[in-house]
């Protein structure tokens, strides 16, 4: 088996009637979601995409965006899932670049998607579930499921460091079912009794392998939510009797705050019993989890937290605080089956235990590249070790830290945040002279977006000024909150700025 739909079409052959994914009361069984999947590659293949093309997904979390990312692996084409909230000049980017021959954008949507496939000149499709529902009905399901070779790509994930523009990070088959596999048996140790949340996006690649990809392997229950809202969570895992949760730092602090949260075996105004007892295994990811919302969140919810580390470019999962091993709150855990990590300094060698170097990662769940990057490719992965940028330290049992981000990545609510992105953006105003984009604590959020700029002589704009010029322009995580004005930015002896000595005045 090397395409990742087998993974559905298998599942589907051995529980045909049991529940694959559920949205609010509406039900699809695993037979259903199979012929679905059957019908959009009919669809896709009567439209002339071909193996090997790559097709955009603009979808929130919906059984559309499962039935069209595997009808698009049945057809051996390419998935290029794309964050929803992306405004028109990010997706005619996103298009251009992945050379997609096709966009599916979900019809509620406010047309940024639309305008962006316009610009690229790429067909584009408005998903809309009843006129979906009807155009799959006019194809007759096609069964098969293309070939494809192991090291082909499955999935293009747009991802960026901090300079340059998003790329994307080619997700091959087999890579993909690694890590799926190892999700299913080694880390959640899925079954088909299982029903899993699902309110991480399905756009991102935590949503997706442990997410999507594990459950319908593991023949477990997807329950979608469109858009995290902590109190509909409480009320999704007790309505499904949900039994593993997976969320980034910042669902777990909401889910902390509710203040009038349904206690285990306690009867609901509405009727529901049980609360959040069915729960028995929460997963964390995305970025740090502090340790007092780790151990405030077990306290009150009676649920273990494991979390772990992973990134796009590595399928997403490298280390994990296994469950048949003792856990360490503040710990990433340790790798997971048949990937290492080494610590290592700044010419490459390895540290020390004990001491602090950058995590690199060799496996089978690395990416294949950056796509159309060989320079990219080869400046990171320069020698069969990917450079995640993550400094870390090992404790003397072989557990991992992450210590800080070697780069200057913001992570803001579990959503990625380019400095180098919106700086662009910045300076395309004629008042910016100079701009350093940087991630302030935020105790909701984890990080919040600031900038720091220096204005052109003569030229006047007031900080709440290029807020609105960069929220005009960018999706709505991404724009700074904060912006301030300095006289000069600190520099190094090259020239370069130094945001490390930047800091954000008092609000």
């Amino acid at each position: 088996m090397s395409n990742l739909a087998e993974f559905l079409v298998e599942t589907a052959r051995r529980q045909p009637e049991r529940s694959a994914l559920r949205l609010g009361p509406a039900t699809l069984d695993y037979a259903g979601l199979d012929e679905l999947t059957a019908r959009a590659a009919a669809l896709l293949r009567a439209g002339g995409v071909r193996p090997g093309d790559r097709v955009a997904l603009m979808l929130p979390n919906v059984p559309e965006f499962v039935v069209l990312y595997y009808g698009i692996l049945r057809a051996g084409a390419v998935v290029v899932p794309l964050n929803p909230l992306l405004k028109t000049r990010e997706t005619e980017y996103h298009l251009r670049d992945s050379g997609a021959v096709r966009l599916f954008e979900w019809h509620a949507a406010p047309g940024e998607g639309t305008r962006g496939a316009a610009a690229a000149e790429v067909p584009h499709v408005s998903v809309e579930p009843a006129a979906f529902a009807a155009l799959l009905a006019g194809h007759t399901p096609d069964e098969e499921v293309t070939a494809t070779a192991g090291d082909d790509v499955a999935v293009l994930l747009y991802t960026s460091g901090t300079t340059g523009r998003p790329k994307g990070a080619a997700l091959t088959h087999d890579g993909l079912r690694h890590n799926t596999d190892t999700v299913v048996s080694n880390l959640e140790r899925l079954t088909p009794d299982d029903v899993v949340v699902g309110c991480l996006p399905l756009f991102h690649i935590f949503g997706q392998t442990c997410g999507m990809n594990a459950t319908l392997r593991g023949g477990a229950t997807l329950v979608l939510v469109p858009r995290f809202d902590a109190r509909t969570v409480l009320e999704t895992v007790a309505r499904d009797r949900a039994t593993i949760f997976q969320g980034v730092p910042t669902m777990y602090a909401a889910l902390l705050d509710q203040p009038d949260v349904v206690e285990p075996d306690v009867v609901q105004p509405d009727g529901v019993k049980g609360g959040v007892s069915t729960l028995r295994m929460c997963i964390s990811g995305g970025a740090s989890l502090p340790v007092e919302v780790l151990h405030g969140f077990e306290r009150r919810f009676g649920c273990v937290i494991l979390e772990g580390f992973g990134m796009s470019e590595t399928s997403p999962v490298v280390t994990f605080n296994h469950p048949d091993r003792p856990r360490k709150p503040g710990s990433i855990g340790t790798p997971v089956r048949d990937v290492e990590v080494r610590l290592l300094d700044e010419e490459g060698k390895q540290v020390a235990q004990g001491e602090v170097g950058e995590l690199a990662v060799r496996g089978p769940n690395l990416m294949k590249g950056y796509w159309n990057r060989p320079e990219e490719t080869a400046a990171t992965i320069p020698d069969g070790w990917l450079r995640t940028g993550d400094l870390a330290r090992e404790d003397e049992d072989g557990y991992l830290y992450i210590v800080d981000r070697k780069k200057d990545l913001i992570i803001r609510g579990g959503f990625n945040v380019y400095p180098r992105e919106i700086e662009e953006v910045l300076y395309e105003h004629p008042a910016v002279a100079l701009v350093a984009v940087v991630g302030t604590p935020d105790a909701r959020l984890g990080e919040e977006v600031a900038a720091a700029v220096v204005l052109r002589p003569g030229v006047g704009v007031t900080p709440e000024e290029l807020v609105a010029f960069t929220k005009e322009r960018v999706a709505a995580y991404k724009y700074p909150r904060q912006v301030w004005v300095m006289d000069a930015l600190p520099m190094g002896p090259s020239g370069k700025i130094l945001k490390r000595e930047i800091t954000a005045p008092a609000s």
